[in-house]
């Protein structure tokens, strides 16, 4: 998700990039109000604002689980488990095979359970079965993953990290209610990107699902800054693209939405800025690194490569000060013709992302054009003419991944 500019090395987020910058905290929440953290924890986890109005309603999603989608199914496009809902005979079930991972029934199972994070389900027992009546997202849907402790794709909650493994378009597509024009153009996306106009505008060029931890202190927490606060991105999510019951309006982009007669949203969003604040970017995993490779990194990132130019402060960002034109972003101009990003935003500009917990969530650039800290580094060594030479921007790869 990392995008550099044209003369200074900077590194823009994709959608949202929620990572941290450190500066003036404004947007830090009070260290006493543990209950409040906790509301926006709930919802984060399982408030869907009502959105099962447009993945029930409208795309008939719980059609499509209850006939099609079994476990395997639901992993192979990115959903994840929590471990932490299943009951020890399930648990056990799924080690011994008994549980059948191949079955629709299963996924019912599950989602009675409250285990497939970021999905709700309503069951009800009919006749002796479990059927899904209605399904809704939540938040932790794309900015949640797990630990993968259990099983690949079955763990503990990471909340917070981006799932780049989701294939959101992958999964509407599969809506009986959708053309195959709009099936062509969900399933062109793949693992880990959205594209959140699309639906608005009809104009097609994905961008990378975001982190929503180290948020506390970043004033524009957009890769295209614009919004000031966390509140202003949720409300947007949750009604314009969840389908959440409220309002959204943007004078600046012209999108104005509202959904339903009564608002669901505006009374969760102190909460869910609380717990996101609550954050932090993840460490990187001991002996990801080079220590020492990255102690010379760290000189070339302050002097030579010039990245400390924008990366300013303890959070890597001057995002709190001034925002970029497109023109120096190195994830412009998009691939395949696609609109500039920043073209279809508020700002029509492009902010410096933190960089703290980089090495969670590659690719990088706001387009995913980059799949690798190497690329994302050499890519700016050629358009920035910085004349690094091999050995130096392995050092630089290797401070990266140390922040």
């Amino acid at each position: 998700m990392l995008s550099r500019h044209s003369r200074k090395p900077i590194v823009v987020a994709s959608l949202a990039l929620l990572t941290a910058c450190g500066g003036n905290n404004r947007h830090s929440p009070p260290e006493s109000d543990a209950a409040l953290v906790a509301a926006g924890k709930q919802a984060f986890r399982f408030e869907t604002f009502g959105d099962e109005a447009k993945w029930t309603d409208t795309l008939r999603m719980h059609e499509v689980i209850a006939s099609s989608v079994d476990p395997t199914t639901a992993l192979a496009i990115g959903l994840k488990v929590d471990a932490d809902a299943l009951p020890p005979e399930v648990q056990q079930g799924i080690k011994n095979g008994s549980v059948d991972l191949k079955s629709p029934q299963t996924t019912v199972t599950l989602l009675k359970l409250g285990a497939v994070v970021g999905v709700v389900g309503h069951v009800e027992t009919v006749a002796g079965k479990d059927q899904l009546t209605r399904v809704g997202i939540t938040c932790a849907l794309c900015h949640s993953t797990v630990d993968d402790s259990f099983a690949r794709g079955i763990g503990k909650r990471l909340d917070g990290w981006p799932n780049r493994d989701l294939n959101p378009g992958a999964i509407i597509a599969l809506s009986p209610a959708l053309t195959a024009a709009q099936k062509a153009v969900y399933n062109s996306w793949g693992p880990g990107r959205y594209d959140p106009r699309f639906n608005i505008e009809c104009k097609n060029g994905p961008v990378l699902i975001p982190p929503a931890y180290g948020l506390n202190g970043v004033n524009k927490i957009t890769a295209t800054g614009d919004g000031d606060n966390i509140e202003y991105w949720n409300r947007y999510v949750g009604v314009t693209q969840m389908g959440g019951h409220g309002s959204f309006s943007e004078p600046r982009t012209g999108v104005n939405v509202t959904n339903g007669t009564d608002d669901l949203v505006s009374s969760k969003l102190p909460g869910l800025q609380a717990y996101q604040l609550s954050l932090p970017a993840p460490a990187p995993p001991p002996g990801s690194f080079d220590a020492a490779a990255a102690s010379r990194g760290q000189a070339l990132f302050n002097g030579a490569a010039k990245c400390a130019t924008c990366h300013s402060g303890s959070e890597f960002t001057d995002a709190n000060t001034r925002l970029h034109p497109p023109s120096d972003s190195m994830g412009e101009p998009e691939p395949s013709g696609v609109p500039s990003y920043a073209s279809r935003s508020a700002t029509k500009q492009y902010r410096t992302a933190p960089l703290k917990g980089v090495w969670q969530h590659a690719p990088y650039f706001h387009n995913g054009s980059a799949a690798t800290l190497e690329a994302v580094v050499s890519t700016y060594n050629t358009r920035l003419a910085l004349g690094l030479d091999a050995s130096q921007q392995a050092d630089l790869v290797q401070y990266l991944k140390s922040l």
